[in-house]
């Protein structure tokens, strides 16, 4: 059921013993929405702990300052920023068909749990996250929740450039300046420090970048054997399917990532092709700019498959 702000505070003040899950691979998002929920909950005296297929980056650590961990048997589940359960990644998969709420800004939603707020107009579930964390009078803005909505709102928006960013981003941003939040010290974290490993990744994925469709489109992809001999790990990739579509003339960024059986394909576009449609033709989602999908099989395969689509997209435009 499709709950508003004020409803599913009612049904957080209801709940105990909450888990909160992040999705796999998680961002700043996920685990901004996650952990300021988490605060936001321990003043409830509610008792919660976060959980997620993968293991948390080094660079979200000033998250975790008044984080305990406990161990309980949970009696709800809260989902955020999860479009799809296939987002859960294996060590969560206990918790299919079980989440009681789920909190986020994907329009492509799958609506799998029980209760949802959706608010796709929203440039990150931070946003949703704040207006949740105001509809408890007994709830104050603390600087480490507003750590935590900030990096949700900068991460997602890529520090403000992205074309979802609106003016009540901006606002949420504002009002988190207020509340003491230090966006010197998360700005850094998340735009400027990158490890060598990441910088030599960068440089292997720059060599293997492809034009296509008069240069409007550009395709890179990631493969196993170049995490190997980079060491580069998941934590430290995230913004790299920006890059193809940060080159002059590219209308249709593609990023090609290899995992288990295939790829992971993450689609960045400009105004003229919505990346959401384009990924939902694969099994995909996400948003009008930003969206992903994953195909099967060796990486001329998914070149070819991914490729033909995004041909159809431009077709599809100048009709």
């Amino acid at each position: 059921m499709e709950v508003t702000v004020q409803q599913c505070c009612d049904i957080l003040g209801k709940m105990d013993d909450i888990v909160i899950l992040c999705h796999r691979n998680p961002d700043g998002d996920t685990l901004g929405a996650g952990f300021a929920l988490y605060y936001i909950l321990a003043q409830l005296g509610k008792r919660s702990r976060i959980e997620c297929h993968d293991e948390i980056p080094a660079q979200y650590s000033y998250m975790l300052l008044d984080y305990k961990k406990e161990d309980f048997e949970p009696k709800a589940v809260v989902a955020v920023d999860i479009a799809d359960e296939q987002l859960f990644g294996d060590n969560l998969e206990k918790y299919r068909g079980k989440v009681d709420l789920c909190i986020d800004h994907h329009g492509s939603n799958k609506l799998y749990a029980k209760n949802w707020i959706v608010r796709d107009t929203a440039a990150a579930t931070c946003e949703v996250i704040e207006d949740i964390c105001y509809g408890f009078e007994e709830v104050q803005l603390t600087k480490l929740i507003a750590d935590c909505i900030y990096t949700g709102v900068s991460t997602d928006t890529g520090c403000f450039r992205y074309s979802n960013t609106t003016g009540h981003t901006h606002a949420v941003a504002g009002r988190m300046f207020k509340a003491g939040c230090d966006f010197v010290m998360i700005n850094r974290a998340m735009f400027e420090v990158k490890s060598f490993s990441r910088i030599a990744l960068e440089k292997e994925v720059l060599n293997t970048i492809e034009f296509h469709f008069d240069k409007r489109c550009a395709l890179a992809y990631i493969t196993k054997d170049m995490l190997e001999r980079t060491g580069a790990i998941e934590a430290e990739l995230e913004g790299v399917a920006a890059m193809p579509r940060e080159i002059e003339g590219v209308e249709i960024g593609l990023t090609l990532r290899q995992r288990g059986n295939g790829y992971k394909i993450s689609v960045r576009t400009g105004e003229e092709v919505d990346a959401s449609v384009l990924c939902g033709k694969l099994g995909g989602g996400g948003h009008r700019c930003a969206a992903g999908c994953f195909v099967e099989g060796n990486l001329e395969h998914a070149k070819e498959v991914i490729l033909k689509t995004a041909e159809e997209s431009f077709k599809e435009e100048s009709e």
